[in-house]
């Protein structure tokens, strides 16, 4: 397992759409070990392998408190079957350092999708979990919370966000 450097916006790899795995190999078992390894050292709640420049259908969740047994997650091929009423949740994005903003998102969702062995299953979600499995399914479509905002703040947070990364790229 090895942790893995997290992209920042506006790197343009988080716009790609991850591909379809067809196959669950050694190789897919080793990513998804790699993201949660990663995802924990953050910290953070969710990650998905377009965030790490995989362009690959995976994403992580961990919604466990601190003082919890870890409950991983592993969403390969996920799909949205189901979006039920709706809620304002205060999000953050590993891909977006230090930042919170209110995003609208489905209450609760089911997602069909597979495991880390390739079985696949379905889940119903609210709360937390139902976030964070829309984020990172967003992330796998090349959405990011940025688009979920209004033109000033998305405006605002995209000028913050390209500041930031001049200022690491010419220190």
């Amino acid at each position: 397992m090895a942790i893995r450097t997290i992209l920042h916006y506006p790197d343009k790899r988080l716009r790609e759409s991850g591909k379809r795995i067809d196959k669950i190999t050694a190789e897919i078992q080793c990513l998804v070990d790699d993201m949660a390894e990663t995802m924990y050292a953050a910290p953070g709640v969710g990650l998905a392998a377009t965030q790490i420049g995989e362009a690959v259908q995976i994403f992580v969740i961990d919604i466990a408190e601190q003082d919890q047994p870890s409950d991983l997650r592993v969403f390969i091929n996920p799909e949205i079957l189901e979006r039920v009423d709706e809620l304002t949740w205060n999000e953050g994005c590993l891909s977006f350092p230090g930042v919170t903003e209110e995003i609208d998102r489905a209450a609760k969702v089911r997602v069909r999708a597979q495991d880390r062995e390739g079985k696949w299953f379905e889940l119903e979600a609210e709360g937390l979990l139902a976030i964070a499995i829309q984020h990172e399914n967003d992330h796998l479509q090349g959405v990011l919370m940025i688009d979920k905002l209004g033109p000033l703040k998305r405006r605002i947070l995209d000028r913050k966000m390209k500041k930031r990364a001049e200022e690491r790229a010419n220190p």
